[in-house]
């Protein structure tokens, strides 16, 4: 996890632009660069890094002896580099795994190239010899990327959208976020500025990726058989696990107590062991003291054996982050921002009282698995499948944003098992009756099937209900977006409210709570709304809240 920023044709001086870059340093707290690119005066890189893999070498834009023309900015980790590099016999002069994107694009071109690549990852690659700047985003997005360009060919691009809202340029230009799953391809004029050539998917969710060839799993029986299937999800979960482990820097994981981050952690502790890393693998934990997500991964940890922290947590601390919570995540969105909290709060925590910086975490597995609640009330199989793809194409707007921006803001490096490319393309394949959540029963009902008798976590988690993450951390009694709207309705008056859809056009707000959060936003990023295409809701129910507790067919866990 790193951050990145480029300029391609600036007509303003470098030195005033580059301030722009230290907006993302605590993406990367180790070390940071900028550097001009030789014989183009307007076009540099900016570099934050934070060190995981290879120490010595790890600084960038990377460049290498055999490829002196090629420069790379990259935020990511390619966990096959090693199977890339023995497969096609690359000659690696560094231990980083993000030089293997420079052999595999001098060997077959970008689009071979982003498609070979089994990870997570945003990447700019300057290639000086042929004139070209080429960007690139992960399938499901889950390292950031923006890019601004305007009318007349001048390119930025960062990590973040704040690198870029206060960038000096001539003619007016929107700051978007890189589509994932795609690269583009811009054409490098003598001047420093670029024009759009190529802008194209290289890998689709539903398709099984080209980088199956070079994973250490082969290729799998394809009957859809209860137990071949099971057997199956049980296989690539626990390799999209095991691929994850590469890094120098301590490992932790994140522990709600819910189905997702348990099976995530229980994995990862069982593995560690047999990969035999020489340090407990941590847990981390936040609630209240009476919170059921406390009490449940209390139980996690006991039966996995993992060195386990909670981090107690107050309905005024969390309404104290808010602020500085919506400007890491840059968005207004009503239940990316109450979950965001906890997450938050848990990272501060991880980064002051801590060694471990890699941090594994449960996301993906809802949109993958249809674990949200309101997939009960899907009208057939097929809907429930459409819209679970729905969701995995729009994570980057809202679980994935909040996982990276609220880690990343203390400088931790978050990884997703449950978004791992084989994994979900597998899950994706199976019959549409398969993955649907049972009758008058429980969602994610293959999944939890899967690991069902292996002892992996306790069974009473296994079996344990869907139970949002802002809805969790606080006691049955009263969720946390209960003790935010109370907190709230003082700071937003009726009149306002009554003026919203005039003074929020896009997007305009419903409740005192989003009227609150709308207007931090714009104080921080003014005009920027178009962001957020549309607020994260459930569907086929009637909902006016986004909170699983709001809605009709909400069920407590028993206990």
């Amino acid at each position: 996890m790193c951050g990145i920023w480029a300029l391609f044709g600036s007509d303003e001086c470098l030195s005033v632009q580059c301030t722009n870059a230290m907006k993302i340093a605590h993406r990367g707290p180790d070390a940071f660069r900028f550097e001009n690119v030789n014989g183009f005066t307007n076009c540099c890189f900016g570099f934050h890094r934070l060190a995981i893999v290879d120490q010595l070498y790890g600084m960038q834009p990377l460049r290498i002896k055999t490829f002196p023309f090629l420069w790379l900015c990259y935020n990511g980790e390619i966990y096959n580099h090693q199977l890339l590099k023995k497969q096609f016999g690359f000659d690696f002069q560094t231990k980083m795994d993000g030089e293997v994107l420079l052999h595999l694009y001098d060997r077959f071109g970008i689009e071979k190239m982003a498609s070979l690549l089994d990870g997570v990852f945003a990447f700019i690659l300057l290639d000086t010899a042929n004139r070209k700047v080429h960007l690139g985003r992960d399938t499901y997005g889950v390292r950031p990327l923006f890019k601004l360009l305007t009318d007349d060919g001048f390119l930025a691009v960062c990590s973040e959208a704040k690198g870029l809202t206060n960038i000096t340029h001539a003619t007016p230009a929107n700051i978007v976020p890189f589509l994932p799953g795609h690269f583009e391809v811009f054409d490098l004029k003598p001047n420093g500025k670029v024009q759009s050539l190529q802008m194209e998917p290289f890998h689709c969710c539903t398709q099984e990726p080209a980088h199956a060839i070079c994973d250490t799993v082969e290729r799998l029986t394809t009957s859809f058989d209860e137990e071949i299937v099971k057997s199956n999800i049980r296989t690539l979960f626990e390799n999209a696990v095991r691929k994850r482990l590469m890094s120098h820097r301590r490992i932790g994981c994140l522990l709600s107590g819910g189905l997702d981050s348990s099976l995530v952690a229980a994995t990862l502790v069982k593995l560690a062991k047999e990969e035999k890393l020489q340090y407990p693998i941590q847990t981390f934990s936040i609630g209240s003291d009476d919170s059921p997500d406390i009490l449940a991964a209390r139980k996690v940890a006991a039966h996995i054996g993992s060195e386990h922290h909670e981090v107690s947590f107050t309905a005024e601390e969390g309404i104290q982050a808010v602020e500085e919570v919506i400007f890491h995540l840059e968005t207004y969105d009503i239940t990316t921002i109450r979950a965001s909290v906890g997450m938050y709060l848990v990272s501060k925590y991880i980064r002051e009282k801590t060694d471990s910086v890699v941090i594994f975490s449960g996301e993906g597995s809802d949109e993958l698995t249809q674990g949200y609640i309101y997939f009960h009330k899907a009208p057939n199989a097929k809907a429930g499948a459409e819209d679970s793809v729905r969701l995995l194409k729009e994570l980057y707007l809202f679980d994935v944003l909040r996982a990276d921006r609220t880690t990343a803001a203390h400088g931790l490096e978050l990884r997703v098992p449950f978004l791992d490319h084989r994994f979900t393309a597998y899950y994706l394949s199976l019959p549409e009756e398969m993955r649907v959540p049972k009758q008058h029963g429980v969602e994610k009902y293959l999944l939890r099937d899967s690991f069902k008798g292996l002892n992996l976590i306790p069974e009473e988690i296994l079996w344990r209900r869907k139970e949002a993450f802002s809805d969790g951390m606080m006691s049955l009694k009263k969720s946390w977006y209960l003790c935010l709207q109370e907190h709230l309705e003082s700071m937003v008056n009726d009149n306002q409210m009554e003026k919203a859809h005039k003074t929020f056009p896009h997007n305009p707000p419903r409740t005192k709570e989003a009227y609150y959060f709308r207007q931090v936003f714009e104080k921080h990023f003014p005009g920027r709304a178009e962001w957020l295409s549309h607020f994260w809701m459930p569907r086929w129910i009637n909902a006016t809240d986004p909170s699983a507790r709001t809605l009709s067919i909400y069920k407590p866990d028993k206990e």
